[in-house]
Order: structure tokens, then sequence, then C-alpha cells
């Protein structure tokens, strides 16, 4: 379907909680492209402001006179008005790919596009573990790296199923045993750890798990223990909003069963989830179900724009937002044992 759409379409719109696979999908399209030409980067925040200049910028020409295109980054609905206004104009406009985080198939601006020949709408889910190795394998392939199934499952849970990262991950690994497609290599695990550090594992997971299984009677620690690793507030975050999504597609897959502990079993069995997981995922399930899990992703959401905006106070804002996390889970633990009692008492 991609090299088709990058033939026929002009406006291409990939929401989704999975952003990696996002971002993916648009630099696949960039890359099938038959004449990309010059990139414009413009917001969801501009476009918000101004409706009218993604028209502008897609109509006008290079300041050289080549080709363009434009890519967007934008949260939910942030452009659906300069769709709107893209779409009014009686010119072919240059091909405008958008990357909207927090948005779905049935938001506004997707479906503004859904039904045209010249758009394609595309929605990413959370990844599982073996899509995401035979991704990581496929990345080595293309770098001359010869890995087995282990290393390539290794990549993707260090990387905490983010391709984005996996990809750097593969990318220094090249280069560090200078392997090319014409000169391949073989990537034993002990080359990923000569050249890694700590793993999120090692270093973010116990604070995810402390957070979102609400025990924030631990959080002081280990926020004091992240910092004397210092580990990037940013990149903890992240580790938060995958997880969040981890969790919401287990709730939706889980939906209607009976036994969570068997239907955890089984994910283990199709190596979508880590064994080590398992206890940690099951007790964050308990406190979270399908609507408090929305609430918590756009709540990360706002929390990573306030965090980059305010860069300075990224580490008191993400303290102040796990702090918050942490007590509301607290509460949805609280909540559950509530409901338990009024199903099962008299």
């Amino acid at each position: 379907m991609a090299a088709r759409a990058a033939q026929t379409a002009r406006i291409f719109f990939f929401c989704g909680p999975d952003e990696a696979a996002a971002h993916d999908a648009a630099a696949r399209i960039h890359a099938l492209l038959p004449d990309p030409g010059e990139r414009v980067d413009l917001s969801g925040a501009d476009l918000r402001k101004d409706p009218v200049r993604l028209g502008d910028e897609a109509r006008s020409n290079s300041l050289f006179g080549e080709s363009r295109h434009i890519f967007v980054r934008a949260q939910g609905d942030e452009a659906h008005d300069a769709v709107d206004v893209l779409l009014a104009g009686d010119v072919e406009p240059c091909p405008v790919l958008i990357v909207a985080t927090g948005a779905t198939d049935k938001s506004r601006t997707a479906k503004l596009l859904a039904n045209r020949p010249d758009a394609l709408v595309a929605m990413f889910y959370p990844p599982d573990l073996r899509s995401v190795t035979g991704s990581v394998r496929g990345m080595a392939d293309a770098a001359g790296l010869r890995i087995g199934s282990d290393l390539a499952e290794r990549i993707a849970r260090a990387a905490g199923l983010d391709t984005r990262l996996a990809q750097a991950e593969v990318t220094k690994l090249a280069l560090y045993l200078d392997a090319s497609p014409e000169s391949p290599r073989t990537a034993e695990a002990s080359h990923l750890a000569e050249i890694g550090a700590r793993t999120e594992d090692d270093g973010i997971a116990p604070l995810v798990n402390a957070v979102l299984g609400g025990e924030a009677h631990k959080l002081p620690a280990e926020l004091r223990r992240v910092r004397e690793l210092g580990l990037n507030a940013v990149a903890i975050l992240l580790a938060f909003e995958r997880r969040a999504a981890q969790l919401a597609g287990l709730a939706a897959r889980a939906r209607g069963a009976r036994d969570m502990a068997a239907f955890l079993d089984a994910e283990v069995s199709a190596r979508r989830i880590f064994w080590k997981d398992k206890p940690d995922l099951a007790a964050q399930l308990s406190r979270w179900n399908s609507g408090r899990l929305e609430r918590l992703v756009v709540r990360l959401v706002d929390l990573h724009q306030r965090m980059m905006v305010n860069s300075q106070a990224s580490e008191l804002l993400l303290s102040q937002g796990l702090t918050e996390i942490a007590r509301a889970a607290a509460h949805g633990k609280d909540a559950a044992r509530n409901r338990t009692g009024q199903r099962t008492g008299p």
C-alpha cells in the first residue's frame, strides 16, 4: 500500500498509540516519494494558531524552485482546521505528512481524509515483542549485521519496543563492528554489552512500576536513584508513555477475560510480554481500567508538552506529575477493592 499511496496520495495522516511506528511510516513514505525535495517542518501548535499557513506552504514554491514536502508533528486534532483549509484549495498541494500523537482513526482530522482518493489515514497500535524483534532483524540486515533471534529480542526489549531506539542501537552496533551491506559482520551479545550503558530495565523500570503500581511511598527513593544515575527526564517520561500504551493494549485484549492470570500467561506464551514483567503488569492492570488509562495517556501527553516548553524545570515537572499519577494509581487500587467487595458482599 505504501508504494501505491506515495504515487497517488498528497496528504498522509499517521496516528495511534505507537508513535514510533507512525514516524517509521512517515519515513517510509518519504523514501518512496518520486521527488520529495525540500522538507518544511511545522508543528500542530503553529497550525492551530494559523490554520491558513499549511495551505500557503503546501502550494508555494521552494526558495530555489525545487519540489518540497511538509512534515507536521501534531497532538490530537491540532491540525484539523489547517487540513480543512488545505482541502478547500483548488491547487494541488505538495505532499503533506502528518504524525498526530494522541489521535486515532476516529478523530476529526482522520474523518476529513478517510474517504478521499488523494489521502491516506493509518493508525498504529502498540507493537508486540515478536513484531519488533522481526523489525530489528530487518534493520540489522540493512546495516550489514548478522544477528540471531535472541540478540534481536534483547535489543527490542532494551528499547522498550520503540523501533526508533532499536534503530539507534543497531546503528551503533554496525559502526562499532565496521559493518556494511558490502562487508557484513556477525554481532554477538558481548558486542552489545561493550557499547551499551545501563538499560532502561536497570534504570527506569523500577520507577515505572512503583508509580503505576500505586506505591507512592517508594517514589522519593526512586526519583533520587534515577537522578543519581543521570537518567534524562524526557527519556523517563517516554518509558511511562510506552508502558501506558502497553497497558491500554492489554486492557483492550483482556476485555471479557474472566481469569487475568490465565490471560497474562497466554500473552507470555505468545511472546507479547516478557515473563518477568507479568507480576507488575497484573498489579497495574488491577489499578488502571480502560477509562482510567485513557485519562492517563492524556495526562502523560500534557506533561510531555509542559516539559518540552519549560525544559529547565523538566525534572521538577516530572516529579510533580509522577507523584499525582502514583496517588491516582493507589486510589485505583482502593476503587477496585471496593468494586470487588460490592460484587461479592451480601
